[in-house]
């Protein structure tokens, strides 16, 4: 990748921090709730209202939706690692950088942008459920810090 165009790195780092979020989601929500298409589903909420948040089955209205959303999300915290970390020195600032970007991720979901644009995965997720997919966000990231060192 290199060095003066961040943008393959933002892009790739955008597909893994997608995969491991949505892979996250579907596990849990199948273990929580018997529905790996419920967290996704909940998200649509941002488009189609808070009923969105109590559909199970999988669909393109709110499941499609849902997974668009949450990918969409996923291309602005690379950036903001980027932005903030533009290469870590070592591994540890690789997971460093990777654990608080995704802290910055929940405080910006759940305290900062208004209810209507929250993940909507709180519907459907216990709060330990919570913290795994934004554990599993910060793995992403911290990965692909890793890789650009």
């Amino acid at each position: 990748m290199s060095r003066d165009n961040p943008v393959p790195s933002i892009l790739a780092t955008s597909a893994a921090a997608t995969a491991a979020t949505t892979l996250a989601t579907a596990a849990l929500g199948k273990l929580q709730c018997g529905s790996a298409a419920a967290p996704l589903n909940a998200t649509s909420h941002i488009v189609w209202g808070d009923n969105a948040k109590r559909r199970d089955d999988t669909d393109v209205r709110h499941t499609l939706v849902g997974a668009v959303l949450n990918a969409a999300a996923m291309v602005s915290w690379p950036t903001v690692q980027h932005l903030l970390f533009p290469r870590p020195r070592a591994r540890w600032g690789s997971l460093a950088t990777g654990a608080t970007v995704a802290a910055l991720a929940y405080v910006t979901d759940y305290y900062v942008v208004p209810k209507r644009f929250t993940p909507g995965f709180e519907a459907r997720l216990s709060r330990a459920g919570l913290a795994t997919v934004y554990a599993a966000l910060a793995a992403a990231l911290a990965a692909t810090a890793a890789s650009r060192r």
